[in-house]
C-alpha cells in the first residue's frame, strides 16, 4: 500500500510537470518506453531492484541507456528514482501517469477481449461505437480469449459489456434454470 502511495506521488509530480510544459503525450511515451525496456530485460529490472547495487552503477546504466534519448526532465526523473531508491516503482508510476494523462485529455481505456485477433476494421468499428457510448475518445487495449467462442467483451473502468457467445450461452442457461 505504501508503495502505491509513493508511486502516486511520483506519477503526480511528473504529470504536473508535463501538464505545465504541455508535454503530456511525450512524457507518457518516454515513461512507457523505459517501462517496456525494463520488462523486456528481466536482468535490468533485477539490477535496479537490487539494494546491494550501488546507486552510482544504476545511474551509469541509466546514462548509457538513455542519455540523449529522453527529454531532460524524464532523464533527470529516472536519476531521482535511483537516488530515492524508488526505481522499482517505475512500472506503476508509468501506468498511473498514463491514467492521469488520459483523464486530462478525455481518453478512456477500453479492455477489449475477443476469441480471435480483431482485424483493424473491427478495431475501428469497436472504437467508434465505444466513443459514441462514452462520449470520449477511446483507446483500445486488445486481449484474446478463445473461451469466448465469438463476439466481444469490453471493460471500461468498472463497467463491463459482454457481447460474447459464451456470455450469451451462460445468460440463456441461467434463464432456463430459473424458469423451471
Amino acid at each position: 500500500m505504501l508503495n502505491l502511495q509513493l508511486a502516486h506521488k511520483y506519477s503526480r509530480a511528473i504529470f504536473e510537470l508535463a501538464e505545465e510544459e504541455g508535454k503530456l503525450e511525450k512524457y507518457g511515451e518516454e515513461l512507457l518506453e523505459v517501462k517496456n525496456d525494463l520488462e523486456a530485460v528481466p536482468e535490468a529490472k533485477a539490477f535496479f531492484a537490487n539494494p546491494q547495487v550501488e546507486r552510482k552503477a544504476k545511474k551509469e546504466l541509466v546514462r548509457k541507456m538513455y542519455e540523449g534519448e529522453l527529454s531532460p526532465n524524464i532523464y533527470n526523473f529516472l536519476f531521482l528514482l535511483v537516488d530515492k531508491r524508488r526505481f522499482a516503482l517505475l512500472p506503476v508510476i508509468a501506468e498511473q501517469y498514463r491514467e492521469m494523462a488520459n483523464a486530462a485529455r478525455g481518453i478512456v481505456i477500453a479492455d477489449v477481449t475477443t476469441a480471435q485477433p480483431a482485424t483493424k476494421a473491427q478495431q475501428e468499428k469497436i472504437a467508434q461505437k465505444l466513443q459514441q457510448v462514452t462520449g470520449k475518445k477511446v483507446e483500445l487495449r486488445l486481449h484474446e480469449n478463445p473461451a469466448l467462442l465469438g463476439g466481444v467483451v469490453v471493460k471500461i473502468g468498472d463497467r463491463r459489456i459482454d457481447g460474447s457467445v459464451a456470455g450469451r450461452l451462460q445468460a440463456l442457461q441461467k434463464e432456463l434454470l430459473t424458469s423451471k
